[in-house]
């Protein structure tokens, strides 16, 4: 199919914002976790919990807006033609980005979305991580400046592209077999939360459809928070920023109309007040991010359209949620893990150290 594509235009983006905020906010008024409408940490790290990888009872559910954000786009992508399966280089880094993170992400209590959404319903804390976040992704662009590169990459075979989503199939039909049972912890071989987030969930079937919707039109439109800023910082380009504030603007909105919105710092759904790790959780993730080429929503539309290096980057989130709540990293309402604080700053000096040292040789 050829033909301007409406949703890569200004309004087009703006548009995609205001769908993903509304969205995000019935989401939440249909049995989604407070101000957590849709946050691609999150939902990972229940994914996470749901197979095994930590055992925090209160956050384990196979998320199927996660699954749904990948085979929207990759719905999309081969209807318009984009389903290009491309490998690039150092694997093994993005997968310790991913990790780092996913620290960093569950630390603030939230990804660059849920950032957002949280704002939108009224919760203070999400100023000093989206502040934190813009740091991360600035600190970020000095290193794109300054030639740092993950390196090229290439044209692979279809089924490298496939792995991701067949995964996400995977888990959708672990959920089809071994399905919740009320008040249980485990179904087979599922772990579920009998309370806590983790429990708090959509309807299957309309959190599912939500997903693919989403990912379609995300796929379409290149949205991505980390890009946002990111362009906004490099070159003054607003084009993606337009999104983001729309996506905050429409869920606050939204917030409004269905009674969600409660402003204040203190006693906010899966928040914490210690400021300074709020900052400094997201500007771990923002760097993370920035260094490996996109946020945690755009890595997932990214691995739907083939892109294998964005499903080793997921992978590494989803393993360093695992890590987060097994070695107290994570933090709760209470504030920051007991180790959340240490993890933070070698995650800083380890991204610092990708940055330093993966720069372009000047011959």
């Amino acid at each position: 199919m050829k033909g301007k594509n409406l949703f890569a235009t200004r309004w087009g983006i703006i548009g995609v914002g205001a769908v993903i905020g509304i969205l995000a906010a019935v989401l939440q008024k249909l049995g989604n976790p407070g101000n957590m409408g849709i946050c691609v940490a999150c939902f990972e790290r229940d994914i996470a919990g749901a197979l095994g990888l930590h055992r925090a009872a209160v956050v384990q559910y196979i998320r199927p807006e996660i699954i749904g954000f990948v085979l929207g786009s990759m719905i999309a992508a081969y209807i318009f033609k984009e389903y290009r399966p491309r490998v690039g280089s150092a694997p093994i880094v993005r997968f310790v980005l991913g990790a780092f993170a996913m620290i960093g992400a569950l630390v603030f209590l939230g990804c660059p979305w849920r950032a957002v959404l949280r704002l939108a319903g009224g919760d203070g804390n999400a100023i000093l991580g989206l502040l934190g976040l813009t740091f991360g992704i600035w600190i970020g662009t000095l290193f794109l400046k300054n030639g740092y590169t993950l390196g090229r990459t290439q044209t692979t075979h279809a089924s490298v592209g496939w792995m991701l989503p067949l995964i996400m199939v995977g888990f959708l039909l672990l959920m089809l077999v071994f399905p919740q049972v009320q008040g249980e912890g485990k179904s087979g071989v599922l772990f579920y939360s009998a309370k806590g987030p983790g429990a708090m969930h959509a309807p299957l079937l309309l959190a599912l459809i939500v997903g693919l919707g989403i990912g379609f039109i995300a796929q379409r439109s290149r949205f991505c928070t980390m890009g946002a800023i990111r362009d906004a910082v490099l070159f003054g380009q607003m084009h993606l920023l337009t999104g983001f504030v729309s996506l905050a603007a429409f869920a606050f909105l939204a917030n409004l109309v269905l009674g969600q919105f409660k402003p204040g710092f203190s006693g906010q759904p899966v928040a914490h007040t210690m400021h300074l790790w709020n900052f400094f959780g997201m500007t771990l993730a923002g760097l993370a991010f920035a260094l490996a080429g996109g946020c945690p929503g755009r890595q997932l539309f990214l691995s739907g359209e083939g892109d294998g290096d964005a499903a080793v980057f997921v992978m590494g989130m989803i393993v360093g949620a695992g890590f987060a709540h097994n070695f107290g990293l994570a933090s709760s309402p209470k504030g920051v893990g007991p180790h959340g604080i240490a993890a933070v700053i070698i995650g800083i000096l380890v991204c610092l150290f990708i940055g330093l040292t993966m720069r372009r040789k000047v011959t």
